[in-house]
Formats: C-alpha cells, structure tokens, sequence
C-alpha cells in the first residue's frame, strides 16, 4: 500500500491541470482606457528536455515551436479586446536602451517571483504589489506609440521517457523525483509611467503543451484570462 501511494500521486500530477497566480497593482484602479495602444512583444521561449539524469538538453526546434504558437495565441487573444494592439520581436531590439529596458524587465520579473510568490518580503514592499521598470519605458512607448506593453516569457522542459521511468521506480522505494514542468510569465507594464500593473504566472498542465497549437491556444486562454484589457 506505501508504494501504491506515491505512485498513485505521479498519476494526480500527470492529470493536473494549468494552474495560474495573478498579481494586480491596484486591484480597485481603472483598467487601461478602451482605445489604448499595447505593444506586444513576441514570447520568449526556452524549453529542453529533462532526461534520467535530472539534467536539461536545451531544444530549439521546441523552443521556436512554442514561440510560433504562443505568438500566435496571443495576437489572436488579445485582438478580440477593445484596445490597438502591435506585435513586434524583440530579438532586433537588444541593442542600445531599448535591449537594457528588456533585459530589465527580465530581472524584475525574477524578483517579482522571488518576493510576491515564494514567501519571502522586502521591508520597503511588505505584502503590496509595487513594482515599476522606471519612467525610462517611455521611450518604448513612443517610439511605437504604444501606452503599455505586454511581456511574456516560458521556459521549462519535458521528461523523458527514461526520466518518466525514473520517476516511477522512485516512487516505488518512496522517493519523489521532479518530473518535467513548463511555466509562462506575463506582465502589463504602463509605459508612462513603468509600473508593473498586472503580472501572472501559469504552470501548464498535461493539456497545454505549448508546443502543439492547440495546447498553446488552451495555456494562453489560462494566461490572459484575467489581465485587464
């Protein structure tokens, strides 16, 4: 029976569905004005496969597959808001301050993660959500004439078939063993001002495998369900 149980909770991951964390500024503010310009910047997207080992094989043919589909997913999401919307890829616009802006969202995203999702505070933010990129966004804005901006970013990997293997013979001697999992960031930066006024993180479920179309469709419904457009 002890080994029947953990075998029997790898089976409960496996059924698991997307689950989403959201995080707003203001949760009583106004949502941006209808009409207004959000530049959408293309995803980006780095997935690798977890073998026996516990170690991550980068694979970009994964990779791209998912940023096709998620870019995809998302245009066609958003586009039925009543906002502007323009898409643009990033990879051309790391040079100069627009590609240290990009690089900083990046690193605010992580600290988003490390104090507003994994327990830990700052004593200057306690509990509130309050985070901003600097007034150094605008020039973002108007250079695509855009008031805010999406920005989102996946990365992850998938087990494989040695590691499901793994897995399991683990869970027999009552061991756990961490097994492949995806996770999609998402955030709503006012571009007057730079603060973050929507963030959300989405763990995929078995059904939103973001490197087929129609799992990517299911994840970015999950993603943007709730952000205020």
């Amino acid at each position: 029976m002890k080994r029947i149980i953990p075998i029997a909770l790898a089976c409960l991951w496996l059924a698991a569905c997307t689950t989403t964390s959201t995080r707003v500024a203001n949760k009583d503010g106004p949502k941006p004005p209808a009409g207004s310009q959000v530049l959408m910047l293309e995803p980006d997207v780095q997935l690798g496969l977890l073998t026996a080992s516990g170690v991550t094989d980068p694979r970009a043919d994964w990779s791209k597959a998912a940023k096709d589909n998620l870019t995809r997913e998302i245009e066609a999401q958003l586009k039925t808001r009543a906002h502007g919307f323009k898409m643009i890829d990033p990879e051309g616009m790391m040079q100069g301050r627009t590609g240290q802006l990009l690089r900083l969202n990046g690193a605010v995203g992580q600290s988003i993660i490390l104090f507003n999702y994994s327990g830990l505070s700052l004593p200057t933010k306690g509990k509130d959500f309050d985070w901003t990129l600097g007034e150094g966004v605008r020039e973002l804005g108007a250079q695509h004439g855009a008031q805010y901006a999406l920005f989102v970013n996946a990365n992850g990997n998938y087990a494989s078939g040695g590691r499901v293997a793994a897995t399991i013979g683990m869970a027999m001697l009552g061991v756990s063993l961490p097994m492949g999992q995806q996770q999609v960031l998402a955030s709503l930066v006012d571009l007057k001002s730079g603060k973050v006024v929507w963030f959300n993180v989405a763990i995929a479920g078995p059904n939103a495998d973001m490197r087929e179309p129609e799992g990517a469709k299911s994840l970015t419904a999950s993603l943007l369900k709730d952000i205020p457009l």
